[in-house]
């Protein structure tokens, strides 16, 4: 037990940590050192394989949550936190094959390119460049919260202070990343990171399925039976019982329904994944990227349960719960139980590169977003030079770290899992009814695509902001003892993305205005075939 309540070494950890760094950014350097065209910062010019950017969509998809968060979330709550491994994984499912692919055939750099297609330029353009930076900030929140818990954790640091320097660390390392590397640059770091991220869990999940002969339902049993806590810790929980954590009341049932959706819906209004389709050359490697990405993610979900339920029997909730990052600590706390502290180092890097290629995806794609749709689109009428519209870019990332660096420093001691659901909620209230009726109902029109993402925007926040989450309740962002909540909802995608749709539909159809036939023909053709979105192939 003294070696846990240690944490590792943290000499070997801050070692561990520069490698890591250094590295990858040996990585960035040597990737991008040919001169690259304006839009290479965007689309890393279109040259990556589907083997490739279904590697670098696992990435961006498995981010802090996934590995941190998911698997602290199974250690305590048991098999309702295995509901968000669940939700994960069918989500990119619906993401890829319903959203990503027709997005990719239809647009150019952003989101926006593909929303306006066949509307008025500005409202549009302006309406999806705003959820983009909103969506981007919050899910930034989600990240630099776990890196200041990890960081935390590795070096002993419980001091609120010194975790606020160490999460402007982590903010100052993604900005140089980002100017350094453009989209190419941030692409291979998440390949890599992706190979490693795989790569660790699947040790863990050896080492710990070992301990019980490989038995599955050997280790479900030892880890409930130590979830059950007798020796009364006040966290004792059957961790095998569904709803533990959510059947209590029917607000809690429909704070469930509510995540649930938000899950599912959220991946498909993601910005930063949805742009890493545009960069492969074809529509043919876009579904190469799904197919790999499936698999990877899939795998991967699989693993947090073996992870997360061997955190639960061998580390113990108790002290999870007393460690920096609370439930964050999980997964490093079991590789240092597995593997002792070098092997909790490596891990923690791996967690720690995680971290950092999110970030770096994120603020290119909020970065490019403000740039090419606002800047270039709007201010400068679509006539920008290429070269000052990525200078544009560059200054936004830098803006957009300092910001990310401050709101996570609020945001610091969250569950990650649980703050990238809110984000999750954001993007699927905002962007998802926007994009599927642009890409499925021909009449949609312009009007109703800027009431769509503003109401499923506005809606989402306010409910966010007057939520239990941030307010009112013993895990709430700000507390207990600060108490302005008025909705009863941790979440609030099923109020948000019901008013999303409805707004969008509402306002298509009292408009006199009908949406532009020829324009939405030419772009079903688009979306369908791929045609004009990339070079020809040789069938």
């Amino acid at each position: 037990m003294n070696l846990l309540q240690t944490y590792g070494n943290p000499t070997i950890n801050i070692v561990v940590f520069a490698l890591f760094v250094v590295a990858t950014m040996g990585i960035v350097i040597a990737v991008t050192r040919q001169k690259q065209k304006a839009s290479d910062f965007y689309t890393g010019g279109a040259a990556f394989s589907g083997r490739q950017n279904g590697l670098a969509i696992t990435g961006d998809y498995l981010s802090a949550a996934a590995f941190l968060g998911v698997t602290g979330a199974i250690a305590i709550s048991g098999y309702d936190g295995l509901l968000y491994s669940v939700g994960f994984f069918v989500a990119l499912l619906l993401a890829l094959y319903l959203v990503a692919e027709p997005m990719r055939n239809t647009g150019k750099y952003t989101m926006a390119d593909v929303l306006s297609f066949r509307m008025q330029q500005r409202p549009v353009r302006t309406a999806a460049a705003t959820s983009t930076l909103v969506i981007s900030f919050v899910y930034l929140l989600a990240q630099m919260a776990g890196a200041g818990g990890l960081v935390a954790l590795l070096l002993g640091v419980s001091d609120k202070g010194m975790q606020s320097l160490v999460i402007a660390l982590v903010g100052v390392l993604m900005i140089v990343y980002v100017l350094v590397g453009g989209m190419k640059g941030t692409t291979w770091v998440q390949m890599i990171k992706a190979v490693l991220l795989m790569s660790g869990a699947a040790v863990m999940t050896f080492l710990v399925l070992g301990r019980h002969g490989f038995n599955l339902n050997d280790l479900l049993l030892s880890a409930q039976s130590a979830g059950l806590d007798k020796a009364g810790t006040g966290l004792g929980k059957d961790l095998l019982s569904p709803m533990m954590k959510y059947g209590a009341t029917d607000w809690t049932k429909l704070s469930f329904l509510s995540l649930s959706l938000a899950l599912i819906a959220g991946p498909s209004g993601l910005p930063h994944v949805l742009m890493r389709f545009y960069t492969v050359p074809t529509a043919m490697e876009a579904r190469r990227s799904a197919v790999w990405a499936i698999i990877l993610v899939g795998v991967f979900f699989l693993l947090t349960l073996v992870l997360g339920m061997g955190a639960a029997e061998l580390v113990g909730q108790k002290t999870i719960m007393a460690a920096p990052g609370g439930a964050n600590a999980a997964a490093p706390l079991l590789a240092l139980t597995l593997g002792g502290e070098v092997f909790m180092g490596v891990i923690s890097g791996v967690a720690f590169a995680t971290i950092l290629a999110v970030v770096a995806g994120l603020t290119i794609t909020a970065s490019a977003s403000f740039a090419h749709d606002v800047y270039n689109s709007i201010l400068k009428g679509g006539n920008a030079d290429p070269e000052q519209e990525v200078k544009v870019a560059r200054v936004t990332s830098v803006v957009i770290g300092i910001l990310a660096i401050v709101g996570g420093i609020a945001a610091n001691g969250q569950n990650i899992a649980f703050l990238i659901s809110l984000a999750f909620a954001v993007a699927a209230s905002a962007n998802l009814p926007s994009i599927l009726y642009t890409l499925y109902w021909p009449r949609f029109n312009t009007r109703g695509s800027v009431a769509s993402i503003y109401t499923g925007l506005i809606s989402a926040v306010v409910l966010i902001v007057f939520s239990p989450a941030i307010s009112g309740s013993k895990s709430a962002m700000l507390g207990e003892s600060v108490n302005f909540a008025w909705f009863p909802l941790d979440n609030p995608a099923l109020v948000s993305i019901p008013l999303a749709f409805l707004a969008g539909f509402v306002a298509t159809v009292t408009s006199p205005v009908r949406g532009d036939v020829e324009l939405a023909m030419e772009m079903e053709v688009r979306s369908l075939t791929g045609a004009g979105a990339g070079k020809a192939i040789a069938h």
